[in-house]
């Protein structure tokens, strides 16, 4: 059986998934159905089709209307619209063959010719089925692709004349108060709209856009034309209730509201560093700011849901309807390119100051909560239609926020990723390279390199040499933090005590072999080997036997 083989049975034991497709062929399958399937996929994520197993895994084999599967890529490319074009490949497996379908995600919407529309979708049991694709989504996948621009779109049943002038005053302020662009102060109300593109002009017309809308409605306009367009405010102490608000007002005026409520909860203590007193929040101000406003402009509009900002005993939560946008997973948030749902509302809430202007307000939230030793933001319980952003209220490490201030000016920017080797440092004690790789979302070159930054800092300290090679905090780091044994528990001995180890090893059991004195002396392999052959040559051991089962002994 040859390796794709194998891999195939792999792939049908774990069963249907969102991008895995089971089809019974045994009756053959009609063209329709197939080309369906097909549809569906190319409407997701894209994925494989398998041509002769059943639902729940069987492979009953090919159907002799599909046994020539050089005719499936031409029958799928004359009757979906655009064509897809696919790859298929036919494999004996168990004497039956199976066809593999390989179906690419399509950039655009895409329909059987007979003008079905579906997509797939996992059920409550975790099964994946196939739905249809109701025009209502078609621009949240679009929105989502980066095809479109939900927010730019022109609102022409929209009067401008019923827009607020007052909130035209918000965004001049918000401009001065936040640092936002200052040129556009110096624009004429009108001036205003055009460069921000608020308003545009059709046939000598000017109507509101949808951030238009979203800056300068009324709170009957956003009602009646955004119904989707809600954020709520919530504090509970266990089930108790203490505060549940729920807003419909312009963009700016909502988030300075919010930000009223959020600012009583927020709760500092101080700590003194040299001649300085740095406060220590329960939530960071900047954190939080960057997490609300993502959430605001993030979101997907076309979906019903609020916006809601909710505090409990755990901690705070901020989330939004729609999930990441395409490109955007769990896996990636730290180095993904910056891109929006909505680039207009985006770019016009960084013109503002509203928010980071490199698009990287991300990193601000991370440092928000490492700088001062508690976890880094969670987003676990995001999915395909909710973002889910929470930070904890734990208390900070004292001794971690007093370092990362001490050593600011040795610290590379961004700051976040120094924060996250050395928090996972603290935590963890001793990390290699790929350890550290998955919390970076970096290359094995790219972390390398700021570990030796770090190294070059005094802050951490390098035990061993290639792949093996550790990291640990560095002494002056456990000196500072007053856990000056930890150190010595975690950066190993010294040459000299893991002679007299061995050596006192051998005394208690008469021989030791290269195993037991990587597991003694935290050493490597070849760390290990090294130490035995210096101890042989200066006459401190023999070595009785070879190669594995080489021991060694007192002379």
């Amino acid at each position: 059986m040859s390796e794709t083989e194998k891999q195939l049975l792999d792939m049908i034991s774990q069963g249907e998934s969102l991008m895995l497709e089971f089809k019974s062929d045994l009756k053959g399958l009609p063209d329709r159905d197939l080309v369906a399937s097909v549809v569906s996929l190319a409407n997701t994520d894209g994925g494989e089709l398998l041509l002769g197993v059943e639902d729940d895994g069987r492979i009953t084999g090919l159907h002799t209307n599909h046994l020539h599967v050089s005719g499936i890529p031409a029958l799928i490319a004359n009757k979906t619209n655009p064509a897809i074009s696919v790859r298929v490949e036919c494999y004996n497996i168990e004497d039956r063959f199976v066809a593999r379908i390989s179906i690419p995600k399509s950039r655009q919407l895409v329909s059987t010719s007979d003008g079905l529309l579906v997509r797939r979708r996992l059920k409550l049991d975790g099964t994946p089925e196939a739905v249809p694709f109701y025009p209502h989504e078609f621009i949240q996948r679009q929105s989502s692709m980066g095809l479109v621009d939900p927010s730019a779109m022109v609102l022409e049943d929209v009067d401008v004349t019923r827009l607020d002038p007052l909130q035209r005053l918000r965004v001049r302020n918000a401009i001065k108060k936040y640092g936002g662009e200052q040129p556009l102060l110096a624009l004429s109300d009108e001036e205003l709209d055009g460069a921000l593109g608020l308003i545009k002009s059709i046939n000598g017309k000017r109507y509101p856009t949808v951030a238009g809308l979203l800056l300068l409605g009324t709170e009957e306009l956003l009602r009646t034309h955004l119904p989707a367009y809600e954020v709520a405010f919530q504090v509970l102490s266990g089930t108790d209730v203490k505060v549940n608000e729920f807003y419909r007002k312009p963009l700016i005026e909502t988030f300075e509201e919010v930000e009223l409520q959020f600012k009583p909860w927020v709760v500092e203590e101080e700590l003194d560093v040299g001649l300085f007193r740095v406060p220590i929040p329960n939530y960071d101000r900047r954190a939080f700011r960057e997490g609300f406003v993502n959430a605001l402009v993030h979101r997907d509009f076309s979906r019903l849901g609020a916006v809601y900002v909710k505090i409990d005993n755990s901690g705070l939560n901020i989330s939004s309807p729609g999930g990441f946008v395409e490109g955007v997973n769990l896996g990636n948030l730290l180095v993904a390119s910056p891109h929006s749902r909505n680039p207009l509302l985006a770019d016009i809430i960084k013109r503002i100051g509203l928010a980071e202007r490199t698009g990287r307000g991300i990193d601000r939230i991370y440092e928000g909560m490492l700088r001062y030793g508690r976890p880094e933001p969670d987003y676990g319980l995001s999915g395909p239609f909710l973002v889910n952003l929470f930070m904890t209220n734990v208390a900070a490490d004292r001794n971690f926020l007093r370092m990362v201030v001490e050593q600011h000016d040795r610290l590379d920017e961004p700051l976040v990723e120094p924060l996250i080797v050395l928090a996972r440092l603290r935590d963890e004690r001793r990390l290699t390279t790929s350890d550290i790789l998955p919390s970076l979302q970096k290359s094995e070159s790219q972390v390398r390199i700021i570990l030796e930054k770090l190294l070059e800092t005094g802050l951490i300290e390098a035990h061993g040499s290639g792949r093996g090679r550790s990291y640990t905090l560095s002494a002056e780091v456990y000196r500072r933090s007053g856990q000056k044994a930890a150190y010595v528990r975690q950066a190993g001995f010294d040459a000299l005590q893991q002679e007299q180890m061995v050596v006192k090893f051998i005394q208690s059991h008469g021989q030791i072999k290269r195993a037991y004195v990587m597991e003694l002396c935290h050493l490597d392999r070849n760390q290990a080997y090294r130490l035995l052959s210096r101890m042989k040559e200066s006459g401190l051991i023999k070595q009785i036997g070879e190669q594995k089962g080489a021991v060694y002994e007192l002379p």
